[in-house]
């Protein structure tokens, strides 16, 4: 069972991301205030749940928490700023959406920049352990999932309704066959090198 609060604060808002690891398409953030009475059997680490139980929280979640917010962050500013950077700065945006101002922030992982004189913990695996950042790491998720789907009808050969735009063997391969898309993060090793020796 995730634990519901790591502060005394009312509007205690936890936040997470999506997509830092993927090759192509936007990595994105969700903020979340949950009401004090929430309760979910099901909720946990997006990581751990299924597509299916992911897209029944969502509305779950929209309709229960006190407010959220949800941002992108996209491949051009990706490769300007850096992939940290640009995480931190979706969290930042899905927090500006929140229509509470928080009083404290917890962050699921180890990297955060300040927001605005809001103090903030960053926790390392935060999304398996508070509902908040759970309930962000949903959000972020099945938005991201749900953005990867709709620019795979432009470009099916990289088959990112599956892969969501992570670097899997079919990814790469299409990569390889195709070249990149104006979706693809041009900072990012989207090929391994291959080493060749002429014997």
């Amino acid at each position: 069972m995730l634990n519901f609060k790591h502060t005394k604060y009312t509007y205690e808002c936890g936040t997470d991301e999506a997509g830092r690891g993927c090759l192509a398409g936007p990595v994105t953030a969700a903020a979340v205030i949950l009401p004090e009475d929430f309760t979910n059997e099901i909720l946990n680490d997006s990581k751990k749940l299924s597509e299916l139980k992911r897209d029944a929280l969502k509305p779950i979640i929209e309709r229960d928490a006190m407010c959220f917010g949800v941002s992108h962050v996209f491949q051009k500013e990706i490769d300007a700023i850096n992939i940290l950077n640009a995480s931190i700065l979706a969290m930042h945006k899905a927090i500006d959406r929140l229509n509470k101002t928080p009083e404290f922030i917890i962050v699921d992982g180890n990297k955060f920049k300040p927001y605005n004189s809001v103090p903030h913990e960053t926790i390392i695996k935060g999304d398996g352990k508070y509902l908040s950042i759970a309930a962000a790491s949903v959000l972020a998720k099945t938005y991201r999932d749900a953005y990867m789907n709709t620019i795979h009808e432009e470009y099916p050969m990289y088959n990112w309704k599956k892969n969501k735009g992570y670097p899997t063997k079919e990814h790469r391969e299409a990569i390889k066959k195709y070249g990149i898309t104006k979706y693809h993060r041009k900072s990012f090793r989207l090929l391994p090198e291959q080493l060749k020796l002429d014997l």
